[in-house]
């Protein structure tokens, strides 16, 4: 290591004002952080707590579902994602189509969490030389069709070699007049949470392939049995961003105080809502909308549907909150369930379960440095 701490102490020297910590062999272990006692969340708070946004175009940085940048009445607003192979997917049971619409997918739902339409897209990829031409057509005619679905332009992107598996990175971009925009952090105490569609499918369908790939590791001759599970295995494969729910709100003249898309599950999410709006909340067990699938292979799987609910991760639904005035606005609404309501910070966050007792939230759902939903 000498010659290497050589040229990082000449570095330095050229470089003058910027400062490395150096980490020494001998520094004790005590002292070093895993990223899994952060989580994405945490790190991203902890590594970016000393940058000043310094343009006047930048309206909103780091700490929302997206960036917001622009100095006219329309704002830019983008995103971006990362998709890795063995992280975020398994090209096992994951089809290159399916996996190309995915990722265009989860990219726009963080949009519309901003209450924003999408518009263009830019999609990079590092790919290893197992993968052929074919498959990466067939991996590109998902995002076209994810292109096609939703009205939006692939505009660019890059492309590298890895030295092993592949990295999908997307970019999305929508634009939006600044008072439409909506953040995480705008909830008050008083106002309804609402989520759309139904939660823990997406878990559910995940533990169901999981469950057919373990198998066939073991027996190579047996089929998969997959059941009356294509509503689980769409919601995994192949998530919907909720731009019709953006379409509800513009005809119903409803303007949400706060939003954000459940890609880490209903605990977690409704958890960073509280943190930046500064509140409490109650949410109640009885309200949550599970399917009937859902329900049912949760029980298969000796699971509480509850918790499938709280803290599977990636049903990219749209968690958002309405000032209770709008409640006539949704009253009925199908698609839509009100599932509890912001309270004071000091009231803390709650879950009533259906037995009438009471107890704190705590996030459990996806944590990227620890690879597995929890």
């Amino acid at each position: 290591l000498q010659p290497f701490q050589f040229a990082i102490d000449f570095l330095m020297h050229i470089l003058g004002s910027i400062r490395i910590t150096e980490l020494s062999p001998g520094m004790e272990q005590s002292k070093l952080t895993p990223l899994s006692s952060l989580g994405e969340f945490g790190l991203i708070e902890r590594l970016t707590a000393g940058f000043q946004n310094r343009q006047m175009s930048t309206i909103k940085g780091v700490g929302d579902d997206a960036a917001v940048l622009g100095g006219g009445p329309v704002k830019t607003v983008v995103t971006t994602d990362l998709l890795l192979e063995g992280i975020h997917f398994d090209l096992s049971y994951t089809p290159l189509a399916h996996l190309g619409y995915k990722a265009v997918a989860v990219n726009l739902s963080d949009l519309c969490a901003m209450n924003v339409i999408p518009s263009q897209i830019t999609v990079s990829l590092a790919i290893s030389s197992r993968f052929t031409v074919e498959a990466l057509e067939e991996l590109y005619h998902g995002i076209r069709h994810a292109c096609s679905t939703y009205h939006i332009d692939l505009v660019g992107g890059d492309t590298s070699t890895s030295a092993t598996g592949l990295l999908i990175s997307v970019t999305a971009i929508g634009f939006a007049p600044a008072e439409e925009i909506v953040y995480r952090s705008g909830a008050r105490a008083g106002d309804l949470l609402c989520v759309s569609g139904d939660l823990g499918a997406a878990y559910l369908g995940l533990q169901l392939l999981e469950r057919e790939k373990q198998i066939f590791l073991e027996n190579p001759d047996v089929q998969p049995d997959l059941g009356k599970s294509d509503q689980l295995l769409r919601r995994i494969l192949k998530p919907e961003p909720r731009t019709d729910v953006l379409r509800f709100f513009r005809e119903n003249l409803l303007q949400p105080t706060s939003m954000i898309d459940l890609s880490d599950g209903l605990s977690s999410d409704v958890l960073h809502l509280c943190r930046q709006s500064g509140t409490g909340v109650l949410l109640r067990e009885a309200d949550l909308p599970i399917s009937e699938e859902a329900r049912m292979q949760a029980f298969e799987f000796q699971l509480d549907p509850t918790l499938c609910a709280l803290s599977g991760g990636e049903d990219y639904e749209l968690l958002f909150t309405i000032d209770p005035d709008d409640e006539s606005k949704i009253a009925g609404e199908e698609g839509i369930s009100i599932i509890g309501q912001m309270e004071p910070a000091d009231h803390g966050c709650v879950i009533i379960t259906r037995a009438g007792n009471s107890y704190p939230i705590s996030a459990q759902g996806w944590n990227h440095f620890h690879q597995t939903n929890s």
